[in-house]
């Protein structure tokens, strides 16, 4: 990459550009025009972290506890598991972050280029020293430029600068990778790629930028402090009493550490990492890339959807098919962009289509062309559509006058327009157009053909004339377009909804999801559409921007409506106000968008989703989510994923809760009567059913797919840890555990002569302990299945919707087989092989925690 940095100004290539050959030259001599990777955490700091968190660290107390308790192996056995947790979580973050990695990997990065002579679109990382580069409003530039020709280019510098207002370039500066074309279009010369960037430079700051903590990060966290702190108070509660009550001090260290070990689910936070990861890996399997891990839960709480038209309701293929001209109407026969579609229209019509056709041919910066025996669009579907339609009525392009002078198009003008031998051509919204027409009022013919192609559906585009001098400036042009104008046409463009859209539109009805589009098209236009899709309901909104309530509760008032809602001719003032509005109304919004100047409203909003096919790069840049294909019917799919995920989380974390209930209770009952009630398993057991027997039930749990129930009704809690939960582990599942295994235990005890406040011997304490360890890790076996669903008894779960459950509970059986069988395990653990009475035990376990579980949800139910 030395070379890099060489100049671009070669003489001869600024109008034809680099030929392929000599492109292919450069990418050998130069290398790929990607920005150095920033620098990772080292792997050992990321292990480091991973040994020395909260829970971590609490654990390491434990084992220093357990080493002055004199109780060596204990000690020793605490830090293996400590060591083994970190290293399984380090293992999960890293693959969580390569995952990342990949997923945003598949982001668009293409560059339009002059290469030949010809257009063409050419991935970023092939861009050369030397290229001629197109840019248009909304692209990110893709490597430092020296700018040949523009037309009202800004550009937003603010990475860079800090300067938050768009800056003016002309031909002659400089724009530099990495900063986003605001408004206008122009042509560069790269002068420099890769490392030799601007951007290259300033890399390493933003690397040293942090993201803000999640909203699921704090929640999670907020659960680690109050665990931690019912542990250690707990621990020392017990372990006082104890004291008091004639246990030495050494075993009430030993009670301690028990409790604290008894109380940390210490599989907890990377279970979620692991969670989190696979939700966006299935989003993306779906199209729906996830640019950052947390955004997949924000995405199950969306409870409002603010979505473009074109493009994402629509399939953004557009063709011209039919319109009018002051001399009569025309049909247009054909599909696609081809460009033999037949115009049906009387001479005098065709005679004002070929003058409006010089008009917006010279407007638009795409077209159609040919790839591999298709015709496709290059650039905006609209401009190929135009392009399509001015072939169609003989405009070779070989045959048209290049402009003299052009405007791109802007959100302020509603038009762009362009001269072509003394004449200015205007192309843009009708409504506008129509206005600066000469004599045009609400009641001529004009505003009636464009009520009834709107009411249609088609999107409708004006084209009109004005006498400009050959020798024009932009300014000059700017003035002619304000008045005056003579109508020569408007066009209609079919843009037929995508055929997914309405099951994808019922879907969010069905999950509690209100819809609303916001798009710059025409009222009518729009009404038709969104009532095609079913997301206009009679009674529904239809409102323009301009028309928006001043206060921001009332704009949230007239658009949160079961029956839907349309904004048309929305600004992006207005685009930033309806997410603004909605979120302070209680709503958690996604909202689309594909423009530069949607950046902010896609910030605003809880969950933006940018266009990954047809989106600008500013838009991409800002948005949490990506949708590959374009289609809105990704977002309800996504929003179904992010509740599974969600769920998931909950399920595991109710698995996790009850099991340490059940492993509490046999310290709580030791340290309560004395000792008169012998421990019924150890801190080692402990460890074996949190970290060998219930792990990977757990990471099992958090891979259960998303079911159609999911979209049924809204979201029922945002909270990831709520009373129902809690009461559902700690007072339901926990405690039926807990006497299970207790009773167990204790009938154990007493079917071999044991009496309460006796030593019990070595041998029977061993079986009566290993079926309380028994009974507890089979319990957990049911407790896989029970917390597969909060609402239906484990029995109506398909367990084949899941295997990972069937494999994971098919390991915690042998394991516990292995725990109770092999000697030097037992002999280490401090259980036996269980009697016939403690197998019993498990059996019992197996059916009674499911019932208990059913009754309980059959009564929440009820009190419904």
């Amino acid at each position: 990459m030395g070379q890099a940095a060489r100049s671009g100004r070669s003489e001869g290539l600024v109008v034809t550009g680099l030929s392929s050959r000599e492109a292919a030259l450069r990418r050998d001599r130069d290398g790929p025009n990607t920005v150095p990777p920033p620098r990772r955490t080292p792997a050992w700091r990321l292990l480091v972290a991973q040994l020395t968190h909260f829970f971590a660290g609490m654990l390491w107390i434990a084992s220093l506890m357990a080493l002055l308790s004199g109780t060596t192996s204990l000690a020793v056995a605490i830090a293996v598991i400590v060591l083994l947790n970190g290293v399984f979580a380090f293992l999960q973050e890293h693959k969580a972050d390569r995952a990342a990695a990949e997923l945003t990997a598949m982001m668009p990065a293409a560059a339009r280029v002059r290469r030949d002579g010809q257009v063409r679109s050419v991935a970023v990382a092939d861009l050369v020293v030397g290229d001629l580069v197109l840019v248009e409003a909304g692209d990110r530039i893709a490597a430092d430029l020296q700018v040949e020709e523009a037309h009202e280019l800004t550009v937003d510098e603010s990475m860079m600068t800090g300067e938050s207002v768009p800056l003016e370039r002309a031909a002659g500066s400089a724009v530099f990778a990495g900063t986003f074309a605001v408004q206008g279009d122009a042509t560069g010369t790269v002068t420099a790629i890769g490392a030799a960037t601007r951007l290259a430079g300033i890399a390493a700051l933003t690397n040293e930028a942090e993201r803000p903590t999640s909203p699921l990060a704090v929640q999670l966290h907020r659960l680690v402090l109050v665990v931690a702190g019912i542990a250690v108070t707990v621990g020392l509660l017990l372990a006082g009493v104890s004291v008091s009550l004639g246990t030495g001090v050494g075993a009430a260290l030993l009670l301690g550490v028990g409790v604290m070990v008894a109380l940390v689910p210490e599989g907890l936070l990377p279970t979620v990492t692991l969670s989190l990861a696979r939700g966006a890996q299935r989003m993306a399997a779906q199209d729906a890339l996830v640019r950052r891990l947390d955004a997949v839960e924000t995405l199950g709480a969306t409870t409002f959807i603010c979505t473009d038209k074109t493009g994402t309701l629509t399939r953004n293929e557009m063709a011209v098919v039919e319109g009018w001209t002051p001399a009569g109407l025309f049909i247009v026969s054909g599909t696609g962009y081809r460009p033999d579609r037949r115009v049906t229209a009387t001479p005098a019509v065709h005679a004002l289509l070929r003058e409006a056709a010089t008009g917006f041919l010279a407007c638009v910066t795409g077209g159609a062309v040919l790839r591999d025996e298709e015709w496709v669009a290059d650039g905006d579907p609209m401009d190929a559509a135009l392009d399509a339609f001015g072939r169609a009525l003989g405009s070779a392009p070989e045959d048209r006058v290049a402009p003299s002078v052009r405007l791109p198009f802007t959100s302020v003008a509603m038009s762009s327009a362009a001269v072509v031998d003394g004449t200015a051509y205007v192309m843009g919204a009708p409504e506008v157009l129509l206005r600066r027409g000469e004599g045009t009022t609400p009641d001529r013919h004009e505003w009636t053909v464009l009520a009834d192609l709107s009411a249609r559906g088609r999107r409708v585009v004006a084209v009109a004339r004005a006498h400009a001098d050959p020798g024009s400036s932009e300014e000059s042009l700017a003035a002619a377009c304000t008045g005056g104008l003579e109508l020569l046409a408007l066009v209609g463009i079919e843009d037929p909804p995508r055929a997914e859209v309405a099951d994808a539109v019922a879907l969010c009805r069905t999950a509690g999801v209100r819809v609303a589009m916001i798009t710059g098209d025409s009222a009518a236009t729009a009404a038709a559409i969104a009532a095609e899709v079913g997301l206009l309901a009679p009674g529904g909104t239809v409102i323009e921007g301009a028309d928006l309530p001043a206060a921001d509760r009332d704009v949230a008032d007239l658009l949160d409506r079961p029956e839907g809602a349309v904004v048309a001719r929305v600004s992006p003032a207005d685009k930033l106000r309806i997410a603004r509005a909605l979120r302070t109304h209680g709503h958690v919004v996604a909202m689309t968008g594909d423009g530069v100047n949607d950046a902010a409203a896609l910030r605003e909003a809880d969950v933006g989703v940018a266009m990954g096919r047809s989106g600008s790069d500013v838009a991409r840049a800002a948005a949490d989510l990506v949708l590959l294909d374009d289609s809105f019917a990704t977002i309800p799919q996504a929003i179904q994923l992010g509740r599974g995920t969600f769920a998931n989380i909950r399920r595991f974390l109710t698995f996790h809760l009850t099991d340490n209930v059940a492993e509490l209770v046999p310290f709580v009952a030791w340290a309560l009567t004395g000792s008169n009630i012998p421990l019924a398993i150890g801190v080692l057991q402990v460890l074996a059913l949190d970290i060998g027997t219930d792990m990977l039930p757990a990471l099992a749990l958090g891979a259960e797919p998303a079911n159609e129930r999911t979209m049924d009704g809204p979201r029922r809690t945002t909270q990831v840890v709520d009373g129902p939960l809690l009461r559902r582990a700690l007072l339901v599942l926990g405690p039926v555990e807990a006497l299970l295994s207790m009773g167990a235990f204790l009938a154990v005890l007493t079917r071999g002569g044991w009496s309460y406040g006796e030593d019990a011997p070595d041998v029977l304490l061993a079986t009566a302990s290993g079926s309380a360890f028994a009974v507890i890790a089979v319990a957990q076996v049911a407790n896989a299945f029970v917390c597969r669903s909060e609402t239906r008894p484990a029995w109506l779960v398909d367990p084949r919707r899941n295997p990972f459950v069937l494999a994971a509970v098919a390991v915690e059986l042998v394991l516990l087989v292995l725990f109770l069988a092999v000697p030097w395990l037992t002999e280490q653990l401090g259980g036996s092989w269980p009697s016939p009475l403690g197998w019993a035990a498990c059996a019992v376990a197996v059916v009674v925690l499911p019932v208990v579980d059913a009754v309980h949800k059959a009564v929440r139910r009820a009190r419904r």
